[in-house]
């Protein structure tokens, strides 16, 4: 049996009247890529918050691997060995693409290990051309593919994406495709997208937000076939 390694139960979440998170149930296996998509104010990124660790859910329970982390700081999230890319990425502009890889592996491993394990990552995300130069001074596609390497310098057995290919070439996005599929050899991926091509390209299975609440779930097909999905959470072109 495929190890069940997220999983939430009655996961809820509120801010005032609003319910962002109407009792989701939501469970991912091993080596599983999920995407979670729906229009704005859907609630797919309240429980990426709530899974994170950057949210405290108001009810029901988030599991990791089967111990309860509901709550957990997203440094304790991230302690387990998982990986998360928001929005807004933790990263040091001003030093070099290796050296923020670098520091990443270090919280892990020892020096040798780290450098290592960063010379690993650089190759494997094809990063060696851009990786004396400085961050800050990157195009979007590069610093989104540094941050990725950022992630994949821990190890991580769950990884989990916000918006990875958000404002990206047509060519960074086949090229972020092609990292995601090499991830699932060893990494469960979890991915918050609006971007549909991106979604078709990658996805096998789909979790659709509505109002909070899971609308539906299953094969990427039958999910953008779907007349309900199609015409109003992802428009009719999509």
């Amino acid at each position: 049996m495929v190890e069940t390694i997220l999983e939430t139960q009655n996961l809820t979440m509120r801010f005032g009247g609003v319910v962002a998170s109407n009792n989701v149930n939501f469970k991912l296996k091993a080596r599983e890529l999920r995407c979670l998509i729906g229009p704005n104010g859907a609630g797919k990124s309240t429980f990426f918050k709530c899974v994170t660790g950057l949210l405290t859910p108001t009810s029901g329970q988030v599991f990791m691997r089967g111990d309860e982390v509901t709550g957990w700081a997203p440094h304790q999230i991230a302690a387990l060995g998982v990986g998360i890319k928001t929005q807004v990425p933790s990263v040091l502009d001003g030093l070099s693409a290796y050296e923020n890889i670098w520091l990443s592996a270090r919280r892990f491993l020892s020096v040798t290990e780290a450098n290592r394990k960063t010379d690993e990552v650089i190759t494997r995300l094809s990063l060696g051309p851009i990786a004396k130069a400085e961050l800050g001074r990157l195009a979007h596609g590069e610093r989104q593919r540094v941050e990725l390497g950022i992630v994949m310098a821990g190890d991580p057995w769950l990884v989990l994406l916000d918006e990875p290919a958000a404002g990206m070439t047509a060519q960074d996005v086949d090229r972020m495709a092609e990292i995601i599929h090499d991830m699932l050899k060893t990494t469960a991926v979890v991915i918050v997208e609006h971007d549909m091509q991106f979604i078709r390209s990658i996805a096998t299975t789909v979790t659709v937000f509505h109002q909070g609440a899971v609308l539906m779930e299953d094969h990427v097909d039958r999910v953008m076939a779907d007349p309900t999905v199609r015409n109003v959470y992802l428009g009719k072109k999509a």
